[in-house]
């Protein structure tokens, strides 16, 4: 494995969203992006501030595919291969983790109170102590996780949730494993589980959007769309986003666990089109990544288009992140972008040169991107 080393050591801080709930915008907290989209409701939007003029600090190369985003926890980023192996690489680019779980994984892993938790292929849900470098627990599904998990706090409780191929989402107590509660959907979840409070939004392959109660396990109301949805939904506040598999965006306005409306805000653009990114949201805009190779702008107020911008090469399962008023956006063409998130004008651009299917993680003063090569590629300002 070679490493390219070109900066030291730096404190960071990550400042928390631009919502009242702590689900929505990226938590608080020093070197963090501890899950997937970086919050638990996957707004995708974090109020730290991109690099004024990123340069490309150093490089990691895993040398083995991917399919996973990066988490980072205190500075160390982290992510498994397609073979099972999972690396830790800090702040200075240097590998300091490594766990071989030998089977073969396609989900992004998520870090809660020092425990990496990531499902596999064959299943399982593993849980791993990243200070022991051990495995504290394995829960058994009957069919392949493909996505990330979350975790949901209720009665102060707190669990990790995730979906299967076997068509149940699983809810199960952090520290040991133990099932609290399943519920049976129609078919497989593919996607990753959003949180607002105590409930779960999800999508499946029987394209259904659900709506589960953690602490009962009950499905509180759901809403049929015109395709299957096979990436996750994104809330801030009472509003929840979600695109299906032929190109259609909706909004569904929540209120305790229902939906007290809805609505399709941007119809498919390609008969031959698909839908597999996740939006990110800020207070008055939505963004998403359309079928017609565009990132949209649209004002959440009055549906109206403030701007689109036309990316280089395909879109692909890479999902845009919003940091204050800069928009950073992957193709599945390794082309890397950053946008003014008002009017949508490009002000930075890096050709990875590898294939990028995963969304790119945030902390102060940097930002990560791996390629579906195993490239662990690090973006900062330029250091004495």
């Amino acid at each position: 494995m070679k490493q390219l080393i070109y900066t030291g050591l730096i404190i960071l801080l990550t400042a928390c969203g631009s919502d009242s709930d702590s689900s929505d915008g990226q938590d608080s907290g020093y070197m963090d992006w501890r899950l997937f989209r970086g919050d638990a409701a996957f707004s995708g939007y974090t109020d730290t501030r991109l690099p004024e003029n990123p340069i490309l600090l150093w490089v990691y190369r895993g040398d083995f595919r991917t399919a996973s985003s990066p988490i980072i926890d205190n500075g160390t980023t982290y992510w498994c291969d397609k073979k099972g192996f999972i690396r830790g690489v800090n702040i200075n680019g240097t590998l300091i983790f490594e766990y071989d779980l030998q089977t073969a994984v396609e989900a992004t892993p998520m870090i809660y109170d020092s425990v990496l938790y990531i499902g596999r292929i064959d299943g399982k849900m593993t849980a791993i102590s990243l200070s022991e470098k051990d495995t504290i627990w394995n829960y058994e599904t009957m069919g392949q996780i493909a996505a990330s998990p979350n975790s949901v706090n209720f009665k102060e409780r707190q669990a990790i949730l995730f979906g299967s191929y076997d068509n149940f989402l699983y809810c199960v107590d952090y520290k040991d494993g133990t099932e609290i509660n399943r519920f049976e959907s129609g078919y497989y979840l593919n996607g990753a589980v959003a949180v607002r409070k105590k409930f779960a939004l999800f999508g499946g392959c029987d394209s259904w959007l659900r709506i589960i109660d953690c602490q009962t396990g009950v499905q509180t109301d759901s809403l049929l769309l015109e395709a299957y949805i096979p990436a996750s939904p994104a809330i801030m506040g009472n509003y929840c986003y979600i695109g299906d598999y032929s190109g259609n965006i909706y909004e569904l306005q929540l209120k305790d666990g229902q939906i007290v409306r809805h609505k399709k805000i941007m119809s498919s653009t390609n008969k031959q089109g698909a839908f597999v990114s996740v939006p990110a949201i800020t207070g008055e805009t939505l963004y998403f990544l359309a079928d017609d190779r565009h990132l949209y702008a649209v004002d959440r107020k009055d549906g109206t288009v403030n701007w689109k911008y036309m990316l280089k090469g395909n879109v692909g399962e890479s999902s845009p992140v919003i940091c204050r008023d800069k928009v950073l956006i992957c193709t599945k063409t390794g082309v890397i972008s950053i946008l003014d998130a008002d009017n949508g004008e490009p002000e930075w651009e890096y050709d990875a040169g590898e294939q990028i299917v995963g969304s790119p993680a945030v902390i102060k003063n940097h930002f990560f991107v791996l390629t579906a090569k195993g490239t662990l590629l690090c973006f900062g300002n330029r250091t004495e």
